[in-house]
């Protein structure tokens, strides 16, 4: 089957933000396995790409669905998704993701993918609300319209509260599920571990770093992987039901579209955990540094519980197909940690500042992606 060429275009750029999500989020799964020296980093970005790669086979023949890309597809009303808008959203997510990459900055990148698609979609829904005004007012002036317009979107439901709201919740309770979860592991170990000899202690945490940095590589493959298949299904989907008329989709409820887009088009899911699983084996050593010594010190121990706790989280989210942020999960994870030593043991300083860039990606990714389809319909 041949493509448009921005169908195309946009299916390149997913896999490439999949890929730079890859690197951008590496640290997350081998932050504190590097930095208590289990693995030097270059075996610990292939022991996490293995895993991400394996939660492919999890999610295809143990879950049998891909439910956080099914949420991803539907966090805009499709009434006002267009290939232009995936477009626009895909190009304000890449740019975000590299620039707080290159400042060394762990933001998310599942939140980034999410602002810019519904900035895109409410300029879109912005712009056509606009042009219907101009034309059936057009004695208003430039300020009276454009307030009319912006009245017009608030009631259209352009965005799906029901899937945009948990999403938003989740920035702030995934870490703080990661942090009381990882409390408790890590009481629960010190208890179990308090007449163990230090020195064989540590090599058994060592080991066991091992299988819960997997866990959470696996946890961070089957979240993030599926967030750019859900792009992607939205680009196919309007692709089938508004450019082709294809009455196979058509005759499909609207809700079922995506678990049937995802068996038709299995490379789909394919393509994006090989995607990410590639970008975590190209590191992204600067964040790396801040998730790995920069919040606390990490210990083996501390490590385990760590990443068992974020794998704990991830899995949870996953199950109720809650997109949430691996940077956020596993940052609150390292936190909490730090709290059963002393509350100082925590650099508060750096979590503040992780805080803004967390709180900022989904805006500051919707004014990009915004702009952004602006700038292409002016020159379309």
């Amino acid at each position: 089957m041949d493509f448009p060429i921005l169908l195309t275009v946009i299916i390149a750029l997913a896999l490439i933000f999949d890929y730079i999500n890859g690197f951008h989020d590496a640290a997350n799964s081998i932050a504190t396995i590097v930095s208590t020296k289990v693995l030097t980093p270059f075996q610990a970005v292939l022991w996490a790409a293995v895993w991400n790669f394996a939660a492919f086979f999890i999610a295809v023949y143990i879950i049998g669905e891909f439910k956080i890309g099914n949420t991803i597809a539907k966090t805009v009303n499709e009434n006002f998704i267009t290939l232009e808008v995936i477009f626009s959203g895909l190009i304000a997510a890449i740019a975000w993701n590299l620039l707080t990459w290159w400042f060394g900055i762990p933001s998310s990148s599942s939140h980034t993918l999410i602002g810019g698609f519904l900035g895109a979609a409410l300029m879109h829904a912005f712009l056509m609300d606009y042009h219907e005004v101009v034309a059936s007012q057009p004695n208003l002036g430039t300020f009276a319209t454009f307030k009319e317009a912006l009245m017009k979107v608030t009631t259209q439901d352009v965005v799906k509260f029901s899937k945009v709201i948990p999403i938003f919740l989740f920035i702030f309770l995934a870490p703080v599920i990661g942090m009381i979860i990882s409390i408790i592991i890590t009481l629960i170990i010190v208890h179990l571990y308090k007449k163990s000899n230090p020195h064989k202690a540590d090599k058994s945490f060592k080991r066991l770093q091992l299988a819960s940095s997997a866990l959470f590589s696996l946890g961070h493959g089957l979240n993030d992987a599926q967030k750019v298949m859900g792009i992607i299904g939205a680009a196919l989907i309007y692709y089938h039901v508004n450019m082709l008329q294809d009455p196979v989709y058509l005759n499909i409820e609207a809700a079922d579209r995506f678990n049937y887009f995802s068996k038709h088009y299995m490379w789909v899911p394919l393509v994006s955990f090989i995607a990410i699983a590639l970008g975590t084996m190209s590191g992204g050593w600067k964040i790396i540094k801040t998730m790995g010594t920069k919040i606390t010190k990490v210990t083996p121990l501390e490590g385990v519980s760590a990443e068992t706790a974020g794998a704990i989280t991830l899995f949870i989210t996953d199950h109720f197909g809650i997109p949430v942020s691996t940077t956020h999960t596993i940052t609150g994870s390292i936190i909490g940690v730090g709290l059963t030593k002393r509350i100082s043991a925590v650099r508060w300083g750096i979590t503040v500042s992780l805080l803004w860039a967390w709180v900022l990606t989904i805006p500051i990714s919707a004014i990009v992606a915004g702009i952004t389809y602006l700038i292409i319909t002016y020159f379309s």
